[in-house]
């Protein structure tokens, strides 16, 4: 047999599947021993059988690089990720809290600022965030919600230990991913699905869409919900794509939409202009609007923001939002939740050196070489230095840049990140992963997706599993079966 889990190394890190003693952990053995059973041909097969499905559903992603873009399939392991309903249960309601938290903080950084004038959060930080917008003070989004759509990535360390690592509230996506790993699975998979309560994942798009309804100024009538994207030419294009056609809504490019007179924005269709209640815009701020932000942008709508501003339509998420999407504001979080919700952090941040602290910055240059080191806007996994990795005229230009600009970095421990087995040739080796759950908010409401998208580092050793970095996902399941140990 080709997978024999009594020779599978998991030390020194935490396995998801596969405890220190070489047995599955409680909410695993069902598929450990599947996999187990499986001939060198079967998992061939059931490999061939994956990426089949992918090159047949056309899930693909785009990496741009040297002025050209190239479309690539989408890389999906066939060992899944698997967590215990009870451990998940306790990791939902942390980041319930966190989001509640940060759309009251975003609130009132566009109103009173009381969180800075009562010196919990410094008001230094707040005047070099790039992504504060002035043009949105004074707006009151419906149920006070700026961040609709939040996608918090989770990591694990080598004690188990479940950790925030840092939250997306721009415009997060990965989660037509999430839901195309799982139909992949059940094709590859089919009679896992028979045999394991695994929580589906299938209904996000009407939970975004129901929650995308509750936002629309017009509470009598059925609303008119667009997805606005720039275009064939974005990397998430497959994604826009997908959730605009799952949701039965229009996808539409700036040029499809016009903001008229009265402050409403219209869609342009064969039968004339029609009223658009809900835009859940895949934009980013400075080219949402050119009357508001750059002038130059061709990707948005004039007037945009004047609508917005008088409640004629709904922006999913915000204008504004990503001043919480940002790597330092984040190591302020645990503060964040203690003065809104009086409550301690549930899910914790990992340990955080603020390069902007006199004393962090110094810790940080005399350890360069141990920890992450990260700018605060950048996504994707541009512009990280993994100390341990790095080479020392690579150390030496990162140190430059923290003197710089001390207010744009933080730095991290590198973590012993929690590892999956992952299909190498025709045996499993431990691959670390990180998670990205996806947190819808309406004001009213919280939904929490049951899993998210695991991305896995498909080299060994490596911790960036970004797809755009060279990265991979795995399907993950929520089962209601047992607790992770």
């Amino acid at each position: 047999m080709s997978i024999n889990w009594q020779k599978y190394k998991s030390q020194p890190f935490y396995d998801e599947l596969i405890s220190q003693t070489g047995k599955p952990r409680s909410h695993s053995h069902n598929l450990a021993g599947y996999l187990a059973g499986l001939s060198d041909e079967e998992l061939t097969s059931a490999r061939a059988a994956a990426e089949f499905a992918i090159k047949e559903m056309g899930i693909t992603f785009t990496v741009y690089g040297e002025g050209s873009s190239i479309d690539r399939a989408w890389p999906v392991d066939i060992v899944p990720r698997v967590i215990g309903k009870k451990e998940w249960d306790f990791i939902e309601s942390g980041l319930k809290q966190r989001v509640q938290a940060l759309n009251l903080f975003i609130n009132d950084l566009y109103h009173k600022q009381q969180i800075i004038k009562d010196g919990v959060f410094p008001k230094e930080l707040l005047a070099k965030s790039v992504n504060y917008r002035p043009q949105c003070e004074g707006i009151t989004p419906p149920n006070g919600i700026w961040a609709h759509i939040c996608g918090s990535d989770l990591v694990r360390d080598d004690k188990g230990t479940v950790y925030v690592l840092e939250d997306n509230l721009r415009v997060p996506s990965g989660v037509s991913y999430m839901i195309e790993n799982r139909s992949v699975m059940k094709r590859v998979f089919p009679e896992l699905f028979e045999n394991n309560d695994i929580l589906p994942v299938h209904d996000y798009p009407s939970q975004l869409f129901d929650m995308l309804c509750a936002m629309s100024p017009r509470k009598d009538d059925k609303p008119e919900v667009v997805v606005l994207t720039p275009g064939i030419y974005n990397s998430a294009y497959f994604e826009h794509c997908y959730l605009a056609q799952e949701m039965g809504c229009e996808l539409v490019e700036g040029r499809d939409l016009v903001v008229n007179n009265d402050d409403c924005v219209y869609m342009k269709t064969i039968y004339g202009l029609r009223r658009v209640d809900v835009i859940y815009r895949r934009i980013d701020d400075l080219f949402l609007d050119p009357e508001a932000f750059n002038p130059d942008s061709t990707l948005g709508v004039a007037g945009l923001m004047r609508a917005w501003r008088k409640g004629n339509v709904a922006l999913v998420n915000a204008p504004g939002a990503g001043v919480a999407d940002d790597k330092v504001v984040y190591s302020f979080v645990p503060e964040i939740i203690k003065y809104y919700l009086d409550e301690d952090i549930k899910l914790p941040n990992v340990p955080t050196y603020k390069c902007m602290d006199k004393s962090d910055r110094q810790y940080v240059i005399e350890h360069i070489d141990e920890l992450v080191v990260k700018p605060a806007n950048e996504s994707g996994g541009y512009g990280l230095l993994i100390g341990p990795n790095s080479t020392k005229k690579e150390q030496q230009e990162c140190i430059k840049r923290i003197k710089a600009d001390p207010r744009n970095y933080i730095a991290q421990p590198t973590l012993k990140l929690s590892t999956v087995p992952t299909l190498v040739d025709n045996h499993v080796e431990g691959r670390h992963v990180d998670l990205r759950p996806f947190i819808l908010s309406s004001g009213q409401n919280t939904q929490v997706t049951t899993g998210g998208l695991t991305r896995v580092a498909l080299v060994k050793g490596s911790l960036v599993v970004n797809s755009s970095q060279g990265g991979g996902s795995k399907d993950t399941w929520i089962v209601d079966d047992g607790e992770a140990q």
